[in-house]
């Protein structure tokens, strides 16, 4: 038997269980994984929460995680005991020990260790297809991030530095200015202070941005939207602040004829040549330098509801990661 955090129903973070349970051996075209450390994303409260419901309670939550190879399954030629691995996007992570597809496992290069990989791969690879595929973003750019002291904010506000582009950034408090400065903005927005559209029309000299990277929702949305030069790009990854209200389309025509997307990382990872291409970039820009990864936030798997509140109390700066 080993300990998995499960949920038995939907709610807070007082359902998150510390239960036992049964792993078994690998079937084909899976290995058996042990965790070294575990990534604690926003997407884990919507599981919860039962935002985005999840079907055949009770089970593990989680969607990223780090360890090491115990078992191959049969039909599994590229992996063997021993290696290490990382993945994101696969449901179960909060646990000790699990069943994995090797098709969707990453080796974790020698210069990265396993609570970087941990902490990294889903909000580094959200990063990259945001700033690479979705809307890709040349030197010159001037872009805006909207919670830039975030996990995955703090990333895209680096990139862009590294890219040329020129970041301006949203932090909720003004003890998150100089973090999100000192990961690439070049200028903050304390959101809970000022009307983002406005001061972004002043950096911009009423020129407006190309693109906004929104990962909050509801509470932002429609000022992004007012943050857009003509022919801009809306990028809606996330609701942390609840769900987007329905759009009437006339409303992106008085936008300056804007666009809108509301991407995925399953999407955009969906083949492994993707997934291998995503996780590459992210490995070089990291190991080179021009992204730096903050040592995370540590909490014991037993005490998941309390990264839980943590997180979404938008208190906390950079990642953070469950250890079993």
């Amino acid at each position: 038997m080993t300990k998995a955090i499960r949920i038995h129903e939907h709610g807070g973070p007082e359902v998150c269980s510390y239960d036992d349970v049964e792993v078994g051996s690998p079937r084909e075209g899976q290995v058996r994984l042990k965790h070294t450390a575990i990534g604690v994303n926003y997407l884990d409260i919507y599981h919860r929460s039962g935002a985005h419901k999840i079907e055949g309670l009770p089970k593990a939550i989680g969607m990223e995680g780090a360890g090491v190879v115990t078992e191959v399954g049969p039909g599994v030629d590229d992996l063997k005991v021993g290696d290490r691995v990382c993945y994101h996007a696969l449901m179960g992570s909060y646990s000790e020990e699990r069943l994995a597809p090797a098709a969707r496992l990453i080796p974790i290069p020698d210069g990265i260790d396993d609570k970087m990989a941990a902490s990294m791969m889903m909000k580094g690879m959200t990063a990259e297809y945001l700033i690479m595929r979705c809307y890709p973003v040349k030197s010159g750019d001037t872009v805006l991030v909207h919670a830039a002291a975030g996990g995955v904010g703090t990333i895209i506000c680096q990139w862009l530095k590294h890219i040329g582009a020129t970041v301006i950034g949203t932090v909720s408090t003004d003890a998150k200015v100089d973090f999100a400065k000192s990961n690439g903005c070049d200028h903050v927005i304390v959101s809970s202070k000022e009307t983002v559209s406005e001061r972004v029309k002043e950096i911009t000299d009423g020129a407006g941005v190309p693109v906004v990277y929104d990962g909050i929702g509801k509470d932002t949305f429609d000022d992004s939207l007012d943050c857009l030069s003509p022919r801009g790009y809306m990028v809606s990854f996330g609701n942390s602040s609840g769900a987007v209200e329905p759009l009437p389309l006339a409303v992106l025509a008085s936008h300056g004829s804007a666009f809108v997307t509301r991407p995925t990382i399953a999407t955009y990872c969906a083949s492994r040549e993707d997934l291998l291409m995503s996780a590459k970039a992210l490995f070089d820009v990291v190991e080179a330098g021009h992204v730096k990864i903050s040592a995370p936030t540590e909490y014991a798997l037993a005490d998941t509801a309390q990264s839980h509140t943590d997180l979404a109390s938008r208190k906390t700066t950079g990642s953070l990661i469950l250890i079993p």
